[in-house]
């Protein structure tokens, strides 16, 4: 949902509430003592992924992230127990934890995981630049998930 569609809403005056799920998947660059971690959240309903995050696993991504979707109107949030979720969301989040409600956040790290060979754990293909490394998670986000919701071969 851009700043357009949210422009339109609140003149058409209807409160839009989005229910998310957040979490993050790791991976390396040239070594595994160079990890990458992708953090990222969905719309809950449409499975949309409304914005991601590529770096370290530190409260400064999940900074960076929160401030990218600062705009949106979220009101409540899946995620697993991962404390930097319970540090950095705003108070006016429902911050929900289990992984009851957060599956299908958890099947999209599957399909990563089966289509992007250099995010598989045992593999000899693997990233050695970080840009390169985010690029590519970038582009299969744009292409399969983003404004798009369930895998697909593109917005049609």
């Amino acid at each position: 949902m851009d700043s357009i569609e949210l422009n339109t809403l609140s003149q058409l005056d209807i409160d839009v509430k989005i229910s998310t799920e957040w979490d993050e998947f790791w991976s390396y660059v040239g070594n595994k003592s160079n990890q990458r971690w992708t953090w990222y959240l969905v719309e809950k309903h449409s499975g949309v992924i409304i914005a991601w995050e590529n770096g370290k696993r530190q409260d400064i991504v999940l900074k960076n992230l929160l401030s990218s979707v600062a705009h949106l109107p979220i009101k409540i949030c899946y995620t697993d127990d991962w404390g930097a979720y319970h540090r950095l969301f705003p108070t006016e989040y429902i911050h929900t934890v289990g992984k009851d409600e957060t599956w299908k956040i958890e099947r999209k790290n599957l399909n990563f995981r089966t289509h992007i060979k250099r995010l598989s754990r045992r593999t000899i293909c693997f990233s050695k630049d970080e840009t390169i490394h985010d690029n590519v998670i970038g582009m299969y986000i744009e292409k399969h998930y983003y404004k798009c919701g369930n895998f697909s071969n593109g917005c049609s």
